[in-house]
């Protein structure tokens, strides 16, 4: 299964690294210059810098935890970027 979102935002890079820093403290995370990869015992969550913010693309072997792993990254980054009055995300399939 796999879905993405986009998000807005001028802060880009910022946000993608607070995101790698925060959860890189519990569980492995790959960081480059344009994107960083969250391995999640769930499945995978990928943050990649765009020219108009942030692609956001969720990964799992199975559905089930699908929701619950876009609800996890999705709460974060909206947290993190609480300064920039963020709306819920409009994720797709893949």
């Amino acid at each position: 299964m796999h879905i993405t979102a986009t998000f807005p935002t001028e802060r880009g890079p910022a946000l993608m690294g607070t995101m790698a820093k925060h959860f890189g403290h519990k569980i492995q995370v790959e960081t480059s210059d344009t994107q960083a990869r969250l391995h999640f015992a769930a499945g995978t969550a990928t943050i990649a810098l765009i020219p108009t913010g942030l692609h956001l693309a969720v990964e799992t072997p199975e559905a089930e935890p699908l929701d619950t792993l876009r609800g996890v990254v999705e709460s974060h980054l909206l947290r993190f970027a609480h300064r920039e009055d963020p709306q819920p995300l409009d994720w797709q399939p893949a």
